[in-house]
């Protein structure tokens, strides 16, 4: 139970982190994540060529780790992006932000997490589309959730 407890106080202070930057960023999504009937189809080919490797073919995580527990350099892996993740809890705006950026840069350098930025590999539109991807394998109840907390951060 000891071992435990750093890595729940660990998830504590990151979703404090997320938290803050929420309230304080307002991360403003583009106003239109409506891409046209082909959004999910090329977010798939984008997602399979640069997020699947850290992010699990099937979203459903970093392949052979616990996305809760640091990896031994002391790292998160990557988190599944599937339902049983964390990706849904938040707005559009921050989940551009945190691929556009990296993980490391969004979380203002703080090593905990080895993802690049892909501001110089992919265009607005292809990251706009890979959430669309992500979003297509939500039920319908986390899609709801999810888009509440867009609306949310919009105001």
């Amino acid at each position: 139970m000891r071992r435990r407890a750093p890595v729940v106080l660990i998830v504590l202070i990151l979703a404090l982190i997320v938290t803050w930057l929420l309230v304080t960023r307002n991360a403003a999504p583009p106003q239109d994540l409506a891409l046209g009937p082909n959004a999910v189809e090329l977010g798939a080919t984008v997602y399979a060529e640069n997020c699947a490797d850290c992010h699990g073919v099937d979203l459903a995580g970093e392949p052979g780790f616990n996305w809760r527990q640091r990896k031994p350099d002391g790292t998160f892996p990557g988190p599944p992006h599937d339902e049983t993740g964390h990706t849904w809890h938040h707005p559009d705006g921050l989940l551009i932000e945190m691929i556009t950026k990296g993980g490391a840069q969004f979380l203002g350098g703080r090593g905990v997490s080895t993802m690049p930025g892909f501001e110089d590999v992919l265009s607005e539109r292809e990251i706009a589309s890979v959430l669309a991807f992500i979003k297509s394998a939500w039920p319908e109840r986390i899609q709801d959730r999810q888009r509440q907390a867009t609306e949310v951060a919009r105001e």
